[in-house]
């Protein structure tokens, strides 16, 4: 399977990269006490350290509220993921927890504040293309609703659209009983390449600790990274 950028995007946003992470052979459960007390402590810190009035503060947001405005796209209305995550838990709502491979991508993605997405690669058609939607995409959300994708960032297969960094399908979603997955982190313009570096490295070992397998990864941009 391959990814590859369109030029719907890269037109706009010519320094997005995506880094990709494909597991195969894991075993996905529950989320073990470490990894729910290691997130628990972080959440309490998020809790500390901002406040929902400077969520821009927090290194991520902002960069990604203005790809979302490059790209045509409302980010008050459309919130990156990552956003979306960060003002849940900074209400104080809790930490949503699904199962291990899911908890620990979501971990990531209010750590770095970057829009992440875990897919069950078995449930993918041939290779995946992230671009620009058009009218006649849409899927049933993670969220419960029909979502409308035109306009909007998203990743497709041969069969349709599935993902996005704003909301995932429940088509592509992982269950326990997933063994093979796709991991995309949408990385923003800004970001230097050494800090991708050290994402990948970061959530490819702490996903293969949780729920074991074994581990590729690569990068998908279409200009080179800031150094």
């Amino acid at each position: 399977m391959t990814v590859r950028l369109d030029s719907s995007v890269t037109d706009r946003l010519p320094g997005l990269s995506l880094g990709i992470l494909h597991y195969t052979d894991v075993a996905v459960a529950d989320s073990p006490k470490m990894l729910q007390g290691r997130i628990n402590y972080f959440v309490e810190k998020l809790r500390l350290d901002y406040e929902l009035s400077r969520l821009t503060d927090v290194e991520g947001i902002a960069e990604w509220r203005s790809c979302f405005k490059q790209l045509g796209i409302d980010p008050s209305r459309y919130r990156p993921s990552s956003e979306a995550l960060l003002r849940r838990l900074l209400q104080g709502n809790p930490f949503f927890w699904i199962n291990s491979a899911v908890d620990v991508n979501n971990f990531f993605s209010v750590l770095y504040a970057l829009p992440c997405g875990i897919y069950d690669q078995d449930k993918l058609d041939g290779d995946v293309l992230c671009r620009i939607g058009q009218a006649d995409d849409r899927y049933e959300g993670l969220n419960g609703r029909e979502v409308h994708m035109e306009g909007k960032l998203l990743l497709s297969d041969a069969t349709s659209a599935f993902g996005s960094p704003i909301v995932d399908s429940t088509r592509s979603c992982v269950t326990e009983a997933s063994r093979n997955l796709m991991q995309v982190i949408f990385f923003h313009e800004q970001l230097p390449a050494a800090k991708k570096d050290e994402i990948l490295g970061s959530v490819g070992r702490m996903f293969t600790e949780i729920n074991g397998g074994n581990l590729e990864q690569s990068y998908i941009a279409s200009a080179p990274a800031l150094r």
